[in-house]
């Protein structure tokens, strides 16, 4: 009820309804005073004459107005006033009512409030060709994000295609829009719409609105890497020359990449993946992960920047550093889990 009453306060129709019911507690008074004029013994007496007359009830006239042509041509002007002001307010309401999509209604504030509570999320700056593979792959291994997209139609095809809801309709470039999408809170933005000087544009306003967030930016043209690594990118991808790598490595190395794409499509959703180990861990040794199915060490990048490759046995993983593992959506989050309490994983 409350978040009914929350998008009809926000519809054109709200005030038009205000100025009705106005109208109608206008007519009320001024008809509550006439009476007591007339003769009306008391103010509940006239007001009651009153409302009967606007309700069209028409029970006994108090007062008595059969010898009073005056108090009649006052009812008269009352009765159609009010008349009118009440089939304006439900008019004001009907029209409300039909012409506003409640369902997308109660949709948008659901998606509203689910961005507001989301922390450590992505956000996909442009849903087209690019974008599309970007968030595939975060509904793949389980990862919270919201897409930012300015064309209707590209919106509707991405819900359609994934179900996934979390969208705010707008122009990635401003800063109110990616404010909407929760940039304050976020891990990483990615800048994938099809226009580079838009791409150089939500890296600067993500960087100023966000210092602390990985920024992964497309580019096309090769002018322009220099320039979207200054706005504020971290990262630079370009489709055209990572396209061209896979084709070359599709010929000369044609096993490794089909490990790879493999890999991908197994049931269990296999990933390298980078987990980053907090500062405050107090350290273990290599061997405390194991080597089951869900995660499989395959590298340490220490806090020097120094990587240790198929770590051995007793190799230590101290705060701060990065380990680099096979694993699955579900072997990340539970040593995700572990590295939040500071517990050391039992091998």
């Amino acid at each position: 009820m409350l978040l009914f009453i929350e998008v009809f306060r926000s519809s054109r129709f709200y005030e038009k309804f205000l100025i009705g019911f106005g109208v109608i507690a206008a007519i009320h008074v001024v008809g509550t005073l006439g009476y007591l004029f007339i003769g009306a013994p008391t103010v509940v007496d006239a007001l009651y004459m009153t409302f009967i007359t606007v309700a069209t009830i028409g029970y006994a006239e108090i007062p008595d107005l059969s010898h009073n042509p005056g108090g009649r041509i006052f009812t008269m002007f009352i009765g159609f006033f009010g008349i009118g002001s009440t089939w304006y307010l439900f008019s004001t309401f009907t029209a409300f009512v039909l012409e506003t999509n409640l369902t997308q209604a109660y949709r948008r504030r659901r998606v509203t409030r689910t961005i507001g509570e989301l922390r450590d999320h992505y956000i996909i700056c442009g849903i087209g060709r690019v974008g599309s593979y970007v968030a595939d792959e975060l509904i793949a291994t389980k990862r919270p994000f919201v897409v930012v997209e300015a064309s209707g139609e590209a919106i509707t095809a991405h819900e359609e295609r994934t179900g996934h809801e979390l969208v705010v309709h707008g122009d990635a470039a401003d800063d109110e829009i990616l404010d909407r999408a929760g940039v304050a809170r976020c891990a990483g933005v990615f800048a994938v719409t099809g226009d580079d000087s838009r791409n150089l544009v939500v890296s600067m306003s993500a960087r100023a609105l966000r210092p602390e967030a990985r920024i992964v930016a497309r580019v096309h043209d090769r002018r322009n890497v220099d320039k979207t690594l200054r706005a504020g990118a971290d990262e630079i991808v370009s489709p055209d020359f990572t396209g061209g790598m896979r084709i070359a490595s599709a010929m000369l190395r044609p096993h490794a990449v089909n490990f790879m794409d493999m890999m991908l499509r197994t049931s269990e959703n296999f990933r390298v993946e980078e987990v980053d180990v907090p500062a405050s861990f107090p350290g273990c040794e290599a061997q405390a992960f194991g080597r089951g199915r869900d995660f499989l060490l395959v590298a340490i990048r220490g806090t020097d920047g120094a990587w240790n490759f198929n770590p051995l046995p007793g190799d230590r993983v101290e705060g701060g550093c990065a380990l680099i593992a096979i694993v699955t959506p579900g072997g990340r989050q539970k040593i995700e889990a572990l590295f939040a309490a500071d517990v050391v994983p039992a091998a």
